[in-house]
């Protein structure tokens, strides 16, 4: 178990990380929260790039700190940007990385051939990386995190430049992944975490905001979510009155998905009766769109 107990960071008179406690087991975490909001900080932290101003973080009871490379030795860590030598082909590029991390030598040649086949770069194994798409240098991200067969494995916005389909393959690897150790997905892409997570971690204002699972996390906003169709000339209108989530344009209405908290639709007696709201489930993104509309965000869906 990896276990955070009130930890804080502060730079100075900044304070990026405020009194954050958390047990995780095995199985896949989703950190949701904007750009700026402290996950970077507090993934530095776990894995020991920084140390906590306040508060204390312990694997399997014992404190990181003082389990020093032991601790290490089980962390595979994909950061947001990381070093590579462009000359270098993922083969070698792996074989310098495990030797940093003293990956012993025996089986290393299959265990690099696996992996590579595991993000699909089998093809592209001896190329130069020079040559390699943003999409393509983030799958061989992916591969350095696993050459160690970390038992905790944490992956900071992973599936930046990756495509649609390149995002579908990478879901259904890390959901794989998680059965026999901790996984920690980072992102501010709603879609990436949604199908996959056993549990959200949701960090707003620098502390914990909410941690359970995705349906549970939804159902806070159950009879709060609407849809229904808008003249394009009276949307203005609309949008004043109530949060939107999401609209689309339909023979010349929108259709619009929006949040309210109230359930009356014709809230102040200003909208019409004839825009017909329909009730919806609500879904991950409505809660981040509603959880962090007072704070400037990026969606990607």
């Amino acid at each position: 178990m990896l276990q955070l107990s009130h930890i804080s960071k502060n730079y100075g008179k900044f304070c990026a990380v405020r009194d954050i406690s958390l047990e995780l087991e095995d199985g896949l975490y989703g950190m949701l929260a904007p750009n700026g909001a402290g996950k970077t900080t507090l993934i530095k932290m776990i894995v020991t790039l920084l140390y906590p101003t306040e508060g204390t973080i312990t694997y399997d009871g014992i404190e990181i700190q003082k389990m020093g490379e032991n601790y290490r030795d089980l962390i595979g860590y994909l950061p947001q940007q990381f070093g590579y030598y462009k000359n270098q082909s993922p083969v070698q590029y792996l074989n310098y990385l495990a030797a940093l991390k003293a990956v012993p030598k025996e089986g290393l040649k299959e265990k690099i051939k696996a992996l590579l086949e595991l993000v699909g770069l089998s093809e592209n194994a001896d190329k130069k990386m020079k040559k390699f798409s943003g999409g393509m240098i983030q799958r061989v991200g992916i591969a350095q995190a696993l050459l160690n067969d970390p038992k905790i494995l944490i992956l900071d916005e992973p599936t930046a430049g990756l495509d649609p389909k390149e995002r579908a393959r990478f879901r259904n690897l890390i959901s794989s992944l998680s059965r026999d150790r901790i996984v920690i997905l980072s992102t501010h892409i709603v879609s990436d975490i949604e199908s996959i997570a056993n549990q959200v971690i949701m960090i707003k204002d620098k502390k914990l905001y909410r941690k359970d699972t995705v349906a549970n996390i939804c159902s806070e906003l159950d009879g709060e979510i609407f849809e229904c169709a808008v003249p394009e000339k009276e949307f203005p209108l609309f949008e004043k009155q109530y949060l939107v989530l999401g609209a689309r344009q339909e023979h010349g209405y929108l259709k619009v998905r929006y949040y309210d908290p109230d359930g009356s639709f014709a809230r102040a007696g200003k909208l019409k009766e004839e825009w017909k709201p329909v009730l919806c489930a609500a879904n991950l993104e409505d809660v981040f769109l509603v959880s962090y509309g007072d704070e400037k965000t990026e969606v990607i869906l």
